[in-house]
């Protein structure tokens, strides 16, 4: 097993990566608060996992369990509602800990219930998706989605632990597996070029799962995203260039409505966008350009729009992203491989460019 800490003060917190230890009943023991657990996951992960954890569990406390329908289309109001009932019904106290177990969308949804639920309660994130594991379960962001716009209702809001184990991996469909490499691609791209470098080298074997190749993806990744959060806890400067393809990506998945397109799927080909954008401003070389799409690629990740989309369709979606600040569009570019910058301050023929490009040749590709 392998250990790291998000350095955030008194409200730091470990990182435990490793082969089957959500089994490992003392990393529990560590981060729950009171003797109520309250278990949060979805019904495509609870016939997986939730009788072992509840029978761990149930001897020092008081379990019970929410089971949530799967698919980001249920990040809603209404079934963070369902948690919220269940906690309720169970007469759960403010000293409960919610425990997420299952991807991003049920990590964001119990950790934005832990942060409301009588005016906040502890909770751990168990992630169960490449995706959750080297993203979404690190860094506090909670929430969920509104029909105009991704994650614009929620709250930053730490957990008392992370447990990552890759034996969960092993259970997901290949499209899961492949959403989630885009996320840790991002990483290399952002502010890891010696990373991107072993992706190139190591990501046959990592699409395969060997075992070493994917914990050492996973604990870079997470590595980088601490180092990046206890920098700037609640985004207001380097944590924004965590967010490299999102601004693109969140027009996609709103566009195409959630779930249609994979939250990685959609980061992919948002980077290539964003990338493409850097390129036409000196700042990627055409060798670069070439390197990225080829390991998003090789990941068996999308690197066009969906050919259904136009340039207003996109302005229109990314005018309500929470990065537009006083009526400006920032974006996370690149100033070169694995140096990232956020920046309002692009020519707009160039961005209006790189869609209309892009969007030809996504539609010349279904063409064949």
């Amino acid at each position: 097993m392998r250990t790291l800490t998000v350095d955030l003060g008194d409200r730091s917190y470990p990182i435990f990566i490793g082969h089957g230890i959500r089994q490992q009943k003392a990393l529990f023991d560590e981060a729950i608060h009171g003797k109520q657990v309250m278990i949060v996951t979805n019904d495509t992960i609870a016939p997986l996992y939730l009788d072992a954890m509840v029978s761990m569990l149930s001897a020092d406390y008081k379990v019970d369990t929410c089971i949530l329908p799967d698919g980001e289309v249920y990040k809603t109001l209404d079934t963070y509602g369902m948690i919220m009932t269940r906690l309720l019904e169970a007469k759960h106290n403010r000293t409960t800990t919610i425990i997420a177990l299952g991807g991003g969308v049920v990590g964001d949804m119990a950790g934005f219930a832990a942060a409301t639920y009588q005016r906040g309660v502890p909770f751990i994130q168990v992630p169960t998706t490449l995706l959750s594991q080297v993203d979404s379960s690190v860094g506090g962001k909670t929430g969920v989605n509104h029909p105009l716009g991704k994650n614009m209702i929620g709250a930053f809001y730490q957990p008392q632990a992370v447990i990552i184990d890759t034996e969960t991996l092993e259970s997901l469909p290949q499209r899961e597996l492949s959403a989630g490499m885009a996320e840790v691609i991002k990483y290399g791209l952002i502010c890891d070029a010696p990373f991107f470098d072993w992706l190139e080298q190591e990501m046959t074997d990592l699409m395969t799962l060997d075992k070493d190749k994917i914990s050492d993806a996973i604990y870079r990744s997470c590595l980088a995203k601490a180092n990046v959060v206890a920098q700037d806890e609640r985004e207001g400067g380097i944590r924004a260039i965590l967010n490299l393809g999102h601004t693109f990506g969140h027009a996609i998945e709103t566009e195409m409505g959630y779930g249609n397109w994979l939250h990685g799927e959609a980061v992919a080909a948002g980077s290539v966008l964003a990338l493409d954008l850097s390129w036409r401003m000196g700042n990627m070389t055409d060798e670069d350009m070439s390197r990225s799409i080829a390991l998003f690629k090789a990941a068996n990740l999308p690197v066009l729009p969906p050919e259904s989309m136009t340039l207003d369709s996109f302005v229109e979606r990314m005018a309500l992203d929470k990065k537009v600040l006083d009526g400006s569009l920032r974006l996370v570019l690149l100033a070169a491989l694995g140096d990232a910058i956020v920046t309002s301050d692009f020519p707009m023929a160039y961005f209006n460019e790189c869609l209309l490009d892009a969007l030809e040749a996504s539609k010349q590709a279904n063409l064949h």
